[in-house]
């Protein structure tokens, strides 16, 4: 092959090549911006492009995601005069790939710039504690800033955090002793209010089982003086009925004595007794009458003189013994001194 046909080979794959390089596909979530002669001629979204060789060139490729970008730390000083160390971490998308290719020359350095001499401004106007305290009072005022200012260039800044703040040591330790002062402090109010507490359940406990033991006690004394009551109602009924029983006792046996005195009347009536048997039953039951507490007692003629009877029979007996065949004459002679004795008493008696 002469060098005629090898540069007709080289001119013929050089242009499959560029041919070749000339179609060109976009991902998802990019963006191609595309110069003509120079100058901007078009964005190209996802999917299958031709550019044309030699008078198009792609510009940039951007990519639509949402980035994030972790800048280094920055010193800012606080209000109150103390340097500290703040870094932060910036969430942003592009959201115009023109302004974002033609707007800034270094998107990322113009970023980080933009928010170190921000949060410079913010943290000045703040104190130590202010600052410490306020980490989303600063995102958000950094966060609006930061996406009004990137805004001409095709930059939407989602959020701002502050990742770390860094005081100087001495600032720390203080920190850590007034923490320390104050977890103390706040160990010796929690250990005061539980003893407090516990010294409130204690009175209360004692006070509830005073209350318990009172209303025991008062409990007890009211079932003793139940039980005394009861006891004395017993008791009362008891005599009660043990004199229901005595009277019930004493009448049936009045009543017997009554039944034994009228059968004895009647069998005394049946037996037709001489005058000699009623006069000794009188004076049988003139010394029962005699018995009692009385002062005074009126005796009838008949008994005074069945008394004197008594009394010569005695006198005579003890005297002379009388035979046995003079009974009836002695008889006769007491009969008829006996109712001699017995007028005389008797009209004695009524004449007094």
């Amino acid at each position: 092959m002469d060098a005629f046909g090898i540069i007709v080979l080289l001119v013929i794959i050089f242009l499959l090549f560029v041919i070749i390089r000339s179609f060109r596909i976009v991902p998802q979530a990019h963006v191609f911006v595309i110069e003509r002669l120079g100058s901007f001629h078009a964005e190209w979204d996802t999917g299958l492009h031709v550019l044309v060789p030699f008078i198009d060139r792609i510009a940039g490729k951007v990519s639509l995601k949402e980035k994030v970008v972790d800048f280094k730390p920055q010193p800012v000083i606080t209000k109150d005069n103390v340097t500290m160390q703040i870094d932060t971490v910036v969430f942003y998308q592009v959201t115009d790939a023109k302004q974002y290719i033609y707007g800034v020359e270094r998107p990322l350095a113009a970023i980080e710039n933009l928010s170190a001499t921000t949060l410079r401004n913010i943290i000045g106007e703040m104190e130590l504690d202010a600052t410490l305290t306020s980490r989303d009072v600063i995102n958000s005022k950094i966060t609006a800033i930061l996406d009004q200012a990137t805004d001409r260039w095709g930059i939407k800044v989602n959020r701002v955090e502050l990742k770390n703040i860094l005081p100087p040591r001495e600032i720390q330790d203080a920190m850590e002793k007034q923490m320390k002062a104050e977890r103390e402090r706040r160990e010796k109010i929690l250990q005061a209010e539980g003893d407090k507490k516990s010294q409130i359940l204690v009175a209360e406990g004692e006070k509830e089982s005073q209350i318990l033991r009172a209303q025991a006690k008062k409990e007890a004394q009211i079932l003793e003086a139940e039980a005394q009551k009861q006891a004395m109602i017993l008791k009362a009924d008891a005599v009660r009925e043990q004199k229901i029983l005595e009277a019930t006792g004493e009448s049936k046996a009045i009543e017997m004595v009554q039944q034994a005195l009228a059968e004895s009347i009647v069998k005394l009536n049946n037996a037709n007794p001489n005058e000699r048997v009623i006069q000794l039953k009188s004076l049988e039951s003139f010394a029962k009458a005699a018995d009692g507490k009385a002062t005074k007692i009126i005796i009838p003629s008949e008994i005074q003189g069945l008394a004197g009877l008594a009394a010569g029979l005695k006198s005579i007996v003890e005297k002379d013994p009388v035979p046995a065949n003079s009974t009836t004459s002695n008889d006769n002679t007491s009969n008829y001194s006996t109712s001699n004795y017995s007028d005389n008493s008797y009209q004695n008696y009524s004449a007094n």
